[in-house]
Parts: structure tokens; C-alpha cells; sequence
């Protein structure tokens, strides 16, 4: 006999994880379906850590959100007792006045009252000597920036949501899905499950499970590498904060190094290599996006050395606009979806997490998280275009 759930969450990443603890917490019977083990590094939620941010250079819509996900994150902390998942070292990002980084970042901190420091360049060289930059850039440092410790916040959301009462079921491969106004119906690898309402955030795999939508998504091969810091002076005990740059080159981004020896894990946020089958995706290092970093290290990170120590491979989900799609499904409405998060959504999981919950309870969302539905695409309820 079927078991029946309240929902089932399908993908325990990043967001699904966070929304299997807002479910749960709220009472209901709730079951995560994931084809690895949670924290697992196959997917784009891995890789030991991603900058978290409020001063945001893609749309100045974004804070409002990003206000309520950091309240979450420290809310996880203090439910984890850790102060270790969310690190406050500030964010130092350099690039061109009229580029889209700096004029975003200082669009978004004047709208919304965020406390960003603009730098000359002469303190950037007394203040963080482990980095370059040049007269023409501009300079901004965000002091409540940091990082977050990605699998460890997986697996934080996913112990929290079992001890409300959630069941993880891993090894499960999802094969197909349907729904009617009585429920939902779940094939997979294990079988079928049922329940009354349905979550999908299936990372690099929702373009398969979404493809009704009508939606265009596309994934990226990513690569993360750590190179060798023999210096010392990347370091986070000496005040290394988090970095981005916006270059000719592209946009590279990275994180202090978090321990002796460990290196400075940094990599191109622009670029990235098509995905056919994210089950299939090459993970051999690139050699010239490899070189690429190298390059950039070598010009702008004084202290750091090229010889690579290691690498990650993860996956960006792209949406048309590089902008998260998040909403019901429009012929389905008991079905609810986070995908296209475009290689920036993890540090929105947890309030992400809590919109799909509102959407798969009520139907909708008191958070403002309105801009990110399926309309601009066009698309209304019941699956017509707009």
C-alpha cells in the first residue's frame, strides 16, 4: 500500500533541504526524495563554500529577500548551536565605475539603506595588501558579507527538518511525476509515492522535470580550483575577506583560505561549458579556464601561486534572464518549483525554502518574491500566455 505524504520535496540541495524544514516545522508530513546522499558533491550544492551578500549588483529586488535569508541563516546557527555556517569576513569587489557590478552593487545600497564602503585605491593597498587594483577601477567593501559552509547548511536544514518530523529517502531516482486536484504522484526508481502537494527543486535535473513549462533552461559546467597561498596573507584568522572581481576577462570570485596550506579557492563566474546530461558531466579539469584563474591569481592576488592544489566541479542552472524562477506550476498549482537559480541562488536557500512552503500551504507568499514568477516570461495560471 502507498504510503501518503503531506508533500514531497524532490531534490534535497541547497533549497530543497530549507524547504523541507519550513514544511516540517509547520506541522506537515513531509518526504525529500534525492538520488545521492545529502551534501553530496554531483550537483551545484557542494564545493565547501559560496558568498553571501545584501549589497546586490543583479537587481536591487533581490535585497528584500536577502534581508529575511540572512534572519534564517542565523535562525539555522542557533538551532545548529554553530556560528561557524554563516562567516561575516566582508566582501571586497573591484571593477569598472560604469560596469555592472560596482554600479549595481551601489544602486542596491542606496535603495535599500545598505552600509557599503567605497575605497580609494590607495586603501585597498593598506587595508588588503593580498590584493591589486588599479586607479581606474572602482572600489567597494560590503563589511556584512561573508561566506556560507554549503553542505555543512545542507545538511543543517536537513537534520533540523528530520527532527520535525521530515523522512530523507536517498538512492531515489525520480523518473516522472503527475498531478491532479487530488494529489500528486511520484515515479521513481523505488516505486511511486503520493502525496497532496509537490516541490521541485531538482537543480541541474528540473529542466528534465519541468520541461511543460515551456521554459528554457540551459546548464553550465563550473569549475572551482584552490591554489596555493604560501604566503600566509589570504588567510581568514588575518582578515582575508571574501572577493569579485569584473574584468575584461570575465568575473572571478573567491573566498579567504580557511586553513594552513588549504589554498584560496576561487573561480570564473562568467563562461562555463554546456551540459547535455547532468548525470553524464565531464569533471576532468578545463585547462583554459584553468589558466584563465591561474592568470587572474598571478595579476591580482599578490601572495598566491599558481600551482593548483585542487578542484570542484558543479553545475549553474541558467534561466533565459539569469533571474531564479520561482512560482506554482501553471496547470498544476499543487505543484511548487525553484529552478534557474543561475549560479547565484544559494545564499537565497533559505528563504527560498520558506516561499516554496507558503506556496505549497496557501497558494502564495506574503515575501516579496513576486518578481521572480513565471509572468515575465509571459506565462499566467492555467498555463496560458499572458
Amino acid at each position: 500500500m502507498k504510503q501518503i505524504w503531506d508533500v514531497i520535496v524532490l531534490g534535497v540541495g541547497g533549497v530543497g533541504s530549507a524547504a523541507m524544514l519550513h514544511l516540517a516545522s509547520r506541522g506537515l508530513r513531509v518526504l525529500g526524495l534525492e538520488q545521492h546522499e545529502p551534501g553530496h558533491a554531483f550537483g551545484s550544492s557542494h564545493g565547501q563554500t559560496r558568498i553571501i551578500r545584501k549589497a546586490y549588483f543583479e537587481h536591487p529586488d533581490y535585497v528584500p529577500l536577502l534581508q529575511r535569508s540572512y534572519e534564517l541563516w542565523d535562525d539555522l546557527q542557533d538551532r545548529e548551536q554553530r556560528s561557524d555556517l554563516f562567516v561575516r569576513t566582508g566582501l571586497l569587489q573591484i571593477g569598472p565605475p560604469d560596469g555592472v557590478v560596482i554600479a549595481g552593487v551601489l544602486e542596491s545600497a542606496q535603495l535599500h539603506g545598505l552600509d557599503v564602503e567605497r575605497l580609494e585605491h590607495k586603501d585597498v593597498v593598506a587595508r588588503f595588501p593580498g590584493f591589486c587594483c588599479e586607479a581606474h577601477q572602482s572600489v567597494v567593501f560590503e563589511r556584512d558579507a561573508g561566506f556560507l559552509r554549503v553542505e555543512d547548511c545542507v545538511l543543517a536544514h536537513v537534520r533540523q527538518a528530520v527532527s520535525h518530523g521530515a523522512e530523507v529517502r536517498s538512492g531515489v531516482v525520480v523518473e516522472d511525476w503527475n498531478s491532479s486536484r487530488l494529489g500528486v504522484n511520484v515515479s521513481t526508481s523505488e516505486g511511486d509515492f503520493s502525496a497532496g502537494a509537490l516541490v521541485v527543486t531538482a537543480g541541474a535535473w528540473a529542466p528534465r522535470l519541468l520541461g511543460q513549462l515551456g521554459v528554457e533552461m540551459r546548464v553550465l559546467r563550473k569549475q572551482l580550483y584552490w591554489l596555493a597561498s604560501p604566503s600566509g596573507i589570504h588567510r581568514i584568522e588575518r582578515g582575508g575577506p571574501c572577493f569579485f572581481y569584473e574584468l575584461p576577462e570575465g568575473q572571478f570570485y573567491g573566498f579567504p583560505e580557511l586553513a594552513v596550506g588549504e589554498g584560496v579557492k576561487m573561480a570564473c563566474h562568467s563562461g562555463g561549458d554546456l551540459v547535455a546530461d547532468p548525470a553524464a558531466v565531464n569533471r576532468e579539469i578545463n585547462p583554459v579556464e584553468l589558466g584563465k584563474v591561474q592568470s587572474f591569481a598571478t595579476q591580482w592576488l599578490p601572495g598566491t601561486h599558481s600551482d593548483f592544489l585542487r578542484h570542484a566541479t558543479c553545475m549553474y542552472t541558467m534561466s533565459p534572464d539569469e533571474h531564479f524562477i520561482v512560482d506554482r506550476h501553471p496547470q498544476q498549482p499543487n505543484v511548487s518549483f525553484a529552478a534557474g537559480l543561475s549560479g547565484h541562488g544559494f545564499k537565497f536557500a533559505s528563504v527560498l525554502g520558506e516561499v516554496l512552503a507558503d506556496l505549497a500551504m496557501d497558494g502564495h507568499t506574503a515575501l516579496p518574491a513576486g518578481f521572480l514568477g513565471l509572468r515575465r516570461f509571459g506565462l499566467a495560471r492555467g498555463g496560458e500566455r499572458a
